[in-house]
């Protein structure tokens, strides 16, 4: 508990909240962000339902481009639960010039399917714009973090511990590109490297419909080196999504 109340002191004197980009809150606004949700279901000889929501917000505070984002997927398969997962992340970054800023990130995450009742880390450190010109956008982001597991209680009792806590480094590697006049192409990693190796990729391309409205279809892989013993190393998303951008 020490250690968690020691990087909680890296981001007291921080705003809450994230990535910055090249037009971080679009036009004039201060205040911006986008909506998406996605649902499959299925009846007859096989019942499923899958649901999938976003909502990612960004707020533009004099020097610091903030990040608030929400991510809820839930999966059934005749009437068994097959996947659940909750994240949220709060990020801020603090401007030092048009290509430097620093970065504190704060994020929470709710899967039981990976034995974990949830996983909490907190980082902060130093990012980087190489390509930032209002259509392609690639930064860097690098730093200490802090990771904090709790088990759950039938992984905690066949391990013998209901805690896994360490020191990371934390690393963002963010590319965005415009692909034509209505498509946008996204590559994001992150990884945290620790006792053990927590690394996420998404590839995500983006296309207007009218407006405001778009499509979006994402492919997120999360991999672990160090899962529990029943449980796999890999796991895969993929979604086809409605976006709402405001």
């Amino acid at each position: 508990m020490n250690k968690m109340l020691i990087v909680s002191a890296m981001i007291a004197a921080a705003p809450f909240a994230a990535q910055a980009g090249a037009d971080f809150v679009e036009g004039d606004k201060i205040f911006g962000g986008d909506a998406e949700l996605g649902a499959t279901l299925t009846t007859g000889n096989t019942e499923t339902a899958s649901i999938k929501g976003r909502l990612d917000m960004k707020h533009e505070l004099g020097n610091w481009e903030n990040q608030y984002l929400f991510e809820a997927l839930y999966k059934e398969d005749t009437g068994e639960v097959t996947g659940k997962r909750y994240f949220g992340l709060i990020q801020g970054d603090y401007k030092l010039s048009d290509t430097r800023y620093l970065f504190v990130n704060a994020n929470h995450e709710i899967d039981p399917f990976t034995g974990f009742d949830s996983t909490s880390t907190l980082s902060s450190g130093y990012g980087y714009k190489f390509i930032d010109d209002g259509k392609t956008l690639f930064n860097v982001e690098v730093g200490p973090g802090y990771k904090y597991k709790r088990l759950d209680t039938e992984s905690a009792a066949l391990v013998g511990y209901d805690v896994e806590d360490s020191w990371v480094a934390h690393g963002v590697a963010n590319f965005e590109t415009e692909i034509s006049e209505s498509a946008k192409f996204r590559q994001m990693f992150v990884a945290d490297y620790g006792e053990s190796f927590a690394g996420r990729s998404e590839t995500s391309i983006t296309a207007n419909i009218v407006g405001a409205l778009a499509m979006k279809f994402a492919v997120i892989v999360r991999y672990n080196d160090s899962p529990l013993d029943d449980k796999e190393s890999t796991d895969t998303e993929t979604n086809m999504t409605l976006l709402y951008a405001f």
